[in-house]
């Protein structure tokens, strides 16, 4: 019998929009707000997720700013387990630890507060979309630095050619739904998974 993961996952998909050339020219931009907006295609993108990490035992999810807190906080209230944001500098208001990560054109940082884990806590990471993988592996850093397990990390989108998910997983089991090319302005294209990767919501097309 399907799960709920693979019985959603084109309905989902068809809901992902591409923007091209955005936010410059040559950029295939993965927008999804429509998915946002479409109250019964957020609701089984939630439901997808419950349904994949509710015998996980997590103790917390931490959300990379910002579109990782529009999936990571329902999800941790449908879990029953706590919300930890991961910020950018500057916008958290007590004592904080934090890492840098390097951009194509300098660096950038993220932070925690210093009391958001217990020694050991199973935390799942989350984002909308992991591309180069930068911001990901600095908040895993952060999270393991404050004594938390990172047991997966969850987006809902992989774009494969920048290479995130690829060194993101000699770490941690990376769970990306929509393997979506940068290469194409069909935004609906999938590539295979390795066997290292899950496919949330249905099989990857070869």
């Amino acid at each position: 019998m399907r799960d709920a993961m693979s019985i959603y996952g084109d309905y989902i998909k068809s809901v992902i929009r591409t923007v091209p050339d955005w936010p410059e020219q040559g950029v295939n931009f993965r927008d999804i707000t429509p998915l946002l907006q479409n109250s019964a295609a957020f609701r089984k993108l939630i439901d997808s997720f419950v349904h994949r990490y509710q015998e996980m035992n997590l103790d917390a999810i931490a959300a990379i700013d910002a579109r990782g807190f529009i999936i990571g906080a329902p999800l941790a209230y449908e879990l029953g387990c706590s919300f930890v944001p991961v910020r950018k500098k500057g916008k958290l208001p007590f004592k904080t630890i934090s890492e840098t990560y390097t951009l194509e054109y300098g660096h950038s940082e993220v932070e925690l507060h210093s009391d958001a884990f217990q020694k050991d806590d199973r935390i799942l990471l989350m984002d909308d979309l992991i591309a180069t993988g930068g911001t990901m592996l600095a908040a895993a850093n952060l999270i393991q630095r404050s004594g938390g397990q990172v047991v997966e990390t969850a987006t809902i989108i992989d774009l494969p050619e920048l290479g995130g998910s690829q060194k993101f997983a000699m770490r941690a089991t990376v769970c990306s739904p929509f393997v979506l090319s940068t290469k194409t302005s069909n935004p609906y294209e999938q590539r295979s998974l390795s066997s290292t990767f899950h496919c949330l919501l249905g099989s990857a097309a070869p």
